[in-house]
């Protein structure tokens, strides 16, 4: 009855695996991942600013506990977001992202970015439309669209370009049936920040080609030395883009569930409308505490500080291995390792729980180009001398890695 059951599911939910009947890899699936915490194998593979340690500040602490023991704190907040937070992102809008937006029209809480990429991406793809992935990326945009019936179509970055790409790249992976491009920007894994030339590309690519564009910018915060430029504040872009937006990288409030989208209000309309079927009211309470770290986000520069010294620090010492090559990371918390010259990369990740007492992504996962790589997430751990003495195991372990 069970496999019966399992036949009459959408194919993208049929042969996914959950870690029931299987070993699943994914740090974001199954119980097996936090079982390799309680063996003492350091979790660089989920990406939760300085999990399992502290990273709350105190006035955000209080303004949560605030809001928990007031009267409201177990009622609905309306499914479109609180208008008090609604208006401090505007504000963060037109300060960081060049966005000048009405925030009853513009803006929507969500339960955090993941719901809120796929109720970004839901109102646009019928079966058999194509959405262009520059790859790389984010495992969710591929099974998105699956899941939604669409098809994906990676469109590969080179990592001798930088992970940059051109219009000559869109050109060459579009369709009569291409939709959508779906962006991480920043993106992940890479961590590249998509530069002017790329964007302007893109740009000018989606309005000949009638498409739509939809952003996922969860990673926007840290830069760096690069600019960081919205793709909806580019000329003519804002109507046909859809920008789905995070606390929890840049805040570190993975745990409260809180993003938002941000689009032009005649496409909004239809997800006001639909919020509640779709993805529901966000907590009361988280909403309360991100808008006191909206109204006070100066915490965030601890958290620049310790991002910026672990990325020179896997850059040095990743690079000290024969065969194994590291861009200096140019955004948030994560590493993007090439081992394809050391052997397979499921194998290696495998090899660095058992040898270096260390848990990292197989590339596999994040789509064409991900093979023979390693993503290695450095904001875990609120002491950088923890995280780098797991990158020092992780170098020692590859540096005994038997050679193909």
């Amino acid at each position: 009855m069970t496999a019966d059951i399992r036949t009459k599911m959408h194919p993208a939910f049929a042969s996914a695996e959950g870690g029931l009947f299987s070993s699943v890899e994914k740090a974001d699936v199954g119980s097996s991942y936090q079982e390799l915490e309680r063996q003492g194998v350091a979790l660089m593979g989920w990406a939760d600013p300085f999990m399992p340690d502290r990273s709350l500040p105190p006035h955000v602490e209080r303004a949560w506990l605030d809001a928990v023991r007031d009267e409201s704190a177990p009622h609905y907040t309306a499914p479109i977001g609180s208008p008090e937070l609604k208006r401090a992102i505007a504000g963060k809008l037109a300060e960081k992202n060049a966005l000048t937006v009405d925030p009853e029209r513009n803006i929507l809480i969500t339960p955090g970015s993941d719901s809120g990429l796929y109720f970004a991406i839901l109102p646009f793809v019928n079966p058999g439309d194509e959405v262009i992935i520059p790859a790389p990326s984010y495992p969710n945009n591929f099974l998105d669209v699956r899941i939604m019936g669409g098809v994906p179509v990676a469109m590969q970055l080179e990592a001798e370009r930088g992970f940059q790409f051109g219009r000559e790249d869109l050109e060459a992976v579009w369709s009569p049936r291409t939709k959508m491009v779906l962006l991480t920007h920043p993106n992940n894994p890479t961590t590249t920040v998509f530069d002017r030339a790329s964007l302007e590309a893109l740009a000018s690519f989606v309005i000949e080609h009638d498409l739509v564009l939809v952003v996922d910018q969860a990673f926007e915060d840290f830069t760096y030395e690069h600019e960081m430029i919205t793709p909806a504040a580019l000329p003519g872009m804002f109507e046909r883009t859809v920008t789905v937006f995070s606390f929890s990288k840049g805040m570190g409030f993975s745990g409260m569930r809180v993003g938002y989208i941000v689009c032009d209000d005649h496409v909004m309309d239809a997800l006001f409308a639909n919020a509640v079927s779709v993805i529901g009211a966000t907590s009361t309470p988280s909403q309360r505490a991100v808008l006191a770290a909206l109204e006070d986000h100066s915490f965030m520069g601890e958290f620049e500080r310790a991002y910026d010294v672990r990325r020179h620090e896997a850059y040095r010492i990743l690079n000290e291995v024969p065969g194994v090559h590291v861009q200096l990371p140019e955004s948030g918390f994560l590493c993007w390792a090439d081992v394809s010259e050391l052997g397979d990369s499921s194998e290696i990740a495998s090899y660095l729980v058992r040898e270096a007492r260390v848990s990292v992504n197989d590339g596999k996962n994040y789509g064409p180009g991900g093979e023979g790589h390693l993503r290695i997430v450095l904001g875990v751990y609120r002491d950088d001398q923890r995280v780098i003495a797991a990158l020092e195991r992780i170098r020692d372990a590859l540096l005994a890695y038997p050679r193909v």
